[in-house]
Parts: structure tokens; sequence; C-alpha cells
């Protein structure tokens, strides 16, 4: 996950190395295949790292979950 993060910040620098030069048209095309990258491959993958072994009901406000925290004196 890091690798592939790091690949897409190199990508979108050498797209915009190409925008100096004038060849904005490949530059464009470099950034926006980095962007698509990143919200498609990326932050799927790093969401399904983060929640993996999680269980849902720990982060939802049920009433077991407002009682105890009631009972610990948070409101």
């Amino acid at each position: 996950m890091k690798i592939l993060g790091i690949a897409i910040l190199i990508a979108i620098g050498v797209g915009f190395y190409f925008r100096l030069n004038d060849d904005v048209l490949t530059g464009d095309r470099i950034i926006g295949i980095a962007v698509l990258t990143s919200a498609f491959i990326l932050m799927p993958v790093f969401l399904y790292v983060r929640w993996k072994g999680k269980r849902l009901k720990d982060y939802t406000l049920s009433e077991e979950n407002l009682k105890k925290m009631r009972d610990k004196g948070i409101d």
C-alpha cells in the first residue's frame, strides 16, 4: 500500500514535470491516471486494510453503547 501511494505521488510529479516542459496533454493524462488510481484502487484498499477485523457495532450509537457512555459519565 505504501509503494502504491509513493508511485502515485511520483506519477503526479512526473505529470507536472511534463506540463512544465510544454507537453500539457501528456502531463494531464499522467496526472489524471494517477488521480483515478488513487481514488479507485488506493482508497478501497486502504479502507479494507483499516477496517479488517473490526466490528461496526462498536462504533455505532446503539442503546447499549449510549448506556455504557452514561455509566462512565461521558455525555
